[in-house]
C-alpha cells in the first residue's frame, strides 16, 4: 500500500501543508551529499555517479561501519519495478569491487582524500580490508512506489536479499519546501540481512554478539552486572532489538576473540532506564558500572545513547583468555543471526571450549547479579 504522510501547521486553526515536488533528481542528490543524514547518520558517502560498466551509473555509494557497501538509487517521482531491476543489476557490479577500486572511487568523490584515514575519523576504528565489501545493501530512494515494486521488494527481503526503499515526501508552505521520509521496511532487517551473503543454510538459532571492549564499555562490567550493550548510533544499538528472553548469545570481542555465552533475560533498554542489582540494592547501571563511559554524554539522545540487554552468563572468560582461532566467524554488527556454514562450525567449536553453554547456572565467579529488566 502507498506510504503517505501529512504535515499540519500548528495553530488555533491547524492547516495542512500542501504536497509539492522537487524540481529534479539532481536537487535531491545534491541535498543528500550536503546532508547525508537524510538517508542515515550511520553511513559515510564514498561515491557519486560512478560508471558501472554495465550500461549505467549509480547515483550514490556509501559505506557502513562494518565495511559493507550501500548502493543508493534516487528517483524524485514514483518508482516502477524497472528501478528495482536496475538496482539489482548495479549491485552485481558493486559486489565485485576490490579494495583498490573502492579506494579509487572515494578519491574521485572526495578530491583525493584517503578512504582508510577518513573511515577512521568517521567511525573511530580502522578499516579492515579483509571485511571491506563483504556485504552490501540496495537502497531505492523515491517519492512513492507502485504496488508491484512493493511486492517485489518485500519478496526479496523475506528471502534475506538486503534491499529497502526510502520513501520521501515534499511539502510546501509559501515559498518554503520541506522533506519527510519513511522506510518501507525496518532498516535493522536490511542491515542484518546484509551479513548473510555467501553460502547459506538454515539459521541454527544461535545469536552472534560483537562487544567492543575499550574505554567506552567494559567486558568486566558486563560479566559482573550481566549485560551486553551497544551505542553511539542506531547502526550499533538497533540490532539489540533482535534479542528476546531465552535467546542464547555468543560474545566476541573484536580483535581478541570469544569471551562468553549466556541467555538473554530481557529486552533492550536505553541506558537511562537500565538498572542492575548490587549489594546496595537496585541501582542505575550508569551508577554501578564505572569501568567504561557507556556514552554518558549522550544519555538523553535516544539515537546515540548506549542500549543494554540483560544476560544470564552461562560461562565467561577474561579478554586475555578469549578464544581466538583461525576460521571463527566475526562481524562488526552488535547482534546478528548468521546463516553461513562458517557460523555453524564456529558454534560447534565454541561449544567444545565453553562446556557449560547449556547449563542452567553460571560457572563464572563472582556470582551474577540479575538486572531488574524484564520482558516487555
Amino acid at each position: 500500500m502507498p506510504i503517505r504522510q501529512a504535515i499540519w501547521k500548528i495553530g488555533d486553526s491547524p492547516e495542512p501543508l500542501s504536497d509539492s515536488v522537487l524540481a529534479n533528481e539532481q536537487l535531491l542528490e545534491d541535498m543528500i551529499v550536503a546532508a547525508p543524514r537524510i538517508l542515515s547518520d550511520e553511513w559515510m558517502l564514498i561515491g557519486r555517479q560512478e560508471d558501472t560498466g554495465v550500461g549505467g551509473r549509480i547515483d550514490l555509494l556509501a559505506i557502513a561501519p562494518d565495511g559493507g557497501l550501500i548502493l543508493i538509487e534516487l528517483k524524485r517521482d514514483r518508482t516502477s519495478r524497472d528501478v528495482v531491476a536496475q538496482a539489482l543489476d548495479y549491485a552485481s557490479w558493486v559486489e565485485k569491487l576490490r579494495a583498490e577500486d573502492i579506494a579509487g572511487i572515494y578519491e574521485r568523490f572526495s578530491g583525493g582524500a584517503s578512504l582508510s584515514e577518513d573511515f577512521r575519523k568517521r567511525f573511530r576504528q580502522e578499516l579492515d580490508e579483509d571485511s571491506l565489501n563483504e556485504s552490501h545493501q540496495i537502497i531505492v530512494v523515491a517519492a512513492s512506489i507502485d504496488d508491484s515494486t512493493e511486492r517485489i521488494v518485500a519478496y526479496l527481503a523475506e528471502r534475506d536479499v538486503p534491499i529497502n526503499v526510502l520513501c520521501f515526501q515534499v511539502f510546501s508552505n509559501g515559498s518554503e519546501q520541506f522533506l519527510s521520509r519513511t522506510w518501507l521496511l525496518d532498516p535493522v532487517h536490511t542491515q542484518t540481512s546484509a551479513t548473510r551473503e555467501g553460502p547459506k543454510e538454515p539459521w541454527n538459532g544461535e545469536f552472534y554478539v560483537s562487544f567492543g571492549h575499550d574505554e567506552t564499555r567494559s567486558w568486566d562490567d558486563a560479566v559482573e552486572y550481566g549485560f551486553i550493550s551497544g551505542g553511539g548510533g542506531t547502526w550499533y544499538s538497533k540490532t539489540l532489538e533482535l534479542l528476546k528472553p531465552g535467546d542464547r548469545v555468543w560474545v566476541n570481542v573484536p580483535g581478541s576473540g570469544y569471551v562468553g555465552v549466556g541467555r538473554v533475560t530481557g529486552r533492550s533498554l536505553p541506558a537511562a532506564a537500565f538498572t542492575v542489582q548490587t549489594k546496595d540494592g537496585q541501582v542505575p547501571l550508569l551508577e554501578a558500572a564505572t569501568r567504561g563511559t557507556y556514552m554518558r554524554e549522550s544519555v538523553d539522545d535516544p539515537e546515540k545513547c548506549e542500549h543494554f540487554v540483560p544476560v544470564h552468563w552461562l560461562q565467561t572468560v577474561t579478554v586475555n583468555e578469549a578464544v581466538k582461532e583461525v576460521g571463527l566467524f566475526g562481524n562488526q554488527n552488535t547482534v546478528c543471526k548468521p546463516t553461513t556454514p562458517k557460523w555453524r562450525s564456529t558454534v560447534d567449536r565454541l561449544k567444545e571450549r565453553f562446556s557449560n553453554f547449556d547449563n542452567g547456572r553460571s560457572s563464572q565467579s563472582p556470582p551474577q547479579h540479575s538486572p531488574a529488566t524484564t520482558d516487555q
